[in-house]
């Protein structure tokens, strides 16, 4: 078994209940050819990046599902004479999802081996600035000139 998604453009004017028919169209057809549908996502209505037999938007459906090579040939050719369907694309995904999860584990492991980093004391609190004197003139910094008519 492999792992397929199937995603597909359906006429942005079809009816909710002929796209609920088409999926389980499909539904039924996964499950008859012992395969497994994991998951249906409807991503709604969206912009065409292009515009496609003669539409400008088109309602987005991904469909996720477990089965063999010759059943995703039906599934296609069902998309392929379906009016309903404008475009559609199949991936298959369980070789990506093993080199993630190798990956994955890869990185626990050196995770694993590294040693845990050294927790810091908690630092002292800063002491406060010294505050400058109230009764320097505006514009005169605080040290050059303590009291007016003083000489150094």
């Amino acid at each position: 078994m492999r792992v397929y998604e199937e995603l597909f453009i359906v006429k942005p004017d079809a009816p909710d209940e002929e796209v609920e028919a088409f999926l389980e169209q499909i539904r039924q057809v996964i499950v008859n050819g012992k395969g497994t549908l994991d998951k249906v996502d409807h991503w709604g209505v969206r912009k065409l990046a292009y515009r496609v037999s003669k539409y400008n938007e088109g309602r987005y459906v991904l469909l996720v599902f477990s089965s063999s090579p010759e059943l995703v040939r039906e599934v296609e050719r069902r998309m392929r004479v379906s009016d309903l369907v404008i475009k559609f694309l199949t991936v298959r995904i369980d070789e990506k999802q093993k080199r993630i999860e190798k990956r994955r584990k890869k990185r626990e492991k050196r995770a694993a081996r590294r040693p845990a980093p050294q927790v810091a004391a908690p630092a002292a609190p800063a002491a406060p600035a010294p505050a400058a004197p109230e009764h320097a003139a505006p514009g005169v910094p605080a040290g050059a000139a303590a009291h007016p008519g003083e000489k150094e």
